[in-house]
């Protein structure tokens, strides 16, 4: 299975740097079996059924990008540098690994000023990433970050234009409370209050799980033999409660639909003995085709990039051959792409999946 396979070409301009307004209107391309549909998302419930479930990712996302300065004093004087910081994880001592621009120049125990109210030092150096200790700590820091962070954007659209305050709405779901994401469940984006309270009233169940997405969602493939490829790891729970609701719905043969690629390597992850179990801890679960879903019967997701392992993962789900002709379609019908593009709603043949 080689890197190549996953391979295609997409013009730069399909690349959405803003999300559809509103949430909801955003376009859906349903793939059900052997045929496609073209809907917005606002139409979701045609396709759904009561006693369906859909697996919501309820993670927050930070704004973890800050601009900072740290100053020195030299032979010429009192000098200022600017430094920029990508958060990427807390570690247990309430310190939190973070990308440093440039992180070359910053001097361990030197301090970083971002705000009035926010600062951090330097502590160590590992694996090109520097632990900052800042000087606030639970909700104190958790509004001083507010006020000097900014949304991280996928570099693929920061490339593109800055972070600015309206991505602090639009980068977040509607359900978001448990913080700790670096980039959102992009899926998830496209839902709103309305339509959320439409599906419930239709009979759908929801469910909600926890999985902070890493920075290294966005990390590419190097090697050619996709199946020597390490995933890194993202902590995630599915609560005992979630874990029943869920396979409650297996039970009454109702469809389990993970919205977002994180659910569902989420919800795979609490099953790897087979049947869903309540679960808490790191996971690097890597699906590509071939992986044996014990969970998962359908996703919502968006279209990913190529060459990257998320287009692996739903090329496992429905295969390579009609994931090819699916994205073809996409393109060939301008679908707007990634974190603030269109979503897809892929559900196999029932025949192709895993049924335990």
């Amino acid at each position: 299975m080689k890197l190549s396979d996953f391979d295609f070409d997409l013009p730069d301009d399909r690349i959405a740097t803003r999300p559809a307004v509103p949430r909801s209107s955003a376009r859906l391309l349903v793939a059900e079996g052997d045929r496609i549909s073209d809907a917005r998302v606002a139409n979701l419930g045609q396709w759904l059924r009561p006693g369906d479930r859909l697996v919501l990712n309820d993670t927050k996302v930070i704004p973890a990008r800050l601009s900072g300065l740290r100053h020195r004093d030299t032979a010429q004087g009192p000098m200022a540098a600017k430094v920029e910081v990508t958060l990427l994880d807390p570690g247990a001592d309430g310190s939190w690994a973070a990308l440093l621009k440039p992180l070359k120049k910053v001097k361990l125990g030197e301090e970083i000023i971002f705000s009035d109210a926010l600062s951090a030092t330097l502590e160590r150096i590992e694996d090109g990433q520097g632990h900052l200790s800042f000087n606030l700590s639970g909700t104190d820091f958790d509004a001083a970050l507010a006020e000097a962070g900014a949304m991280p954007l996928p570099p693929y659209i920061a490339a593109k234009r800055p972070a600015d305050e309206q991505d602090k709405t639009d980068y977040q779901t509607v359900w978001a409370r448990n913080s700790g994401a670096v980039a959102a469940p992009t899926a998830s984006l496209h839902f709103d209050d309305a339509l959320l309270a439409e599906l419930q009233a239709k009979g759908v169940e929801i469910s909600y799980v926890t999985l902070h997405v890493g920075a290294g969602t966005f990390l590419p493939v190097k090697v050619e033999d996709v199946t020597t490829h390490r995933m890194h790891a993202e902590w995630g729970r599915v609560s005992a409660e979630a874990a029943a609701e869920i396979a409650a719905t297996k039970a009454a043969g109702g469809r389990v639909i993970p919205v977002g690629t994180t659910a569902l390597r989420l919800i795979e992850s609490a099953a790897q003995s087979g049947a869903i179990q309540p679960w808490e801890g790191d996971t690097d679960i890597f699906i590509y085709p071939g992986f044996t879903f014990h969970v998962a019967d359908a996703l919502m997701t968006n279209f990913h990039l190529p060459k990257s392992t998320l287009l692996m993962l739903v090329s496992a789900l429905m295969g390579q051959d009609r994931i090819r002709a699916i994205y073809d379609h996409a393109l060939a019908e301008e679908y707007r792409f990634f974190s603030y593009g269109d979503a897809s709603l892929l559900i196999p043949p029932m025949a192709e999946l895993s049924q335990t």
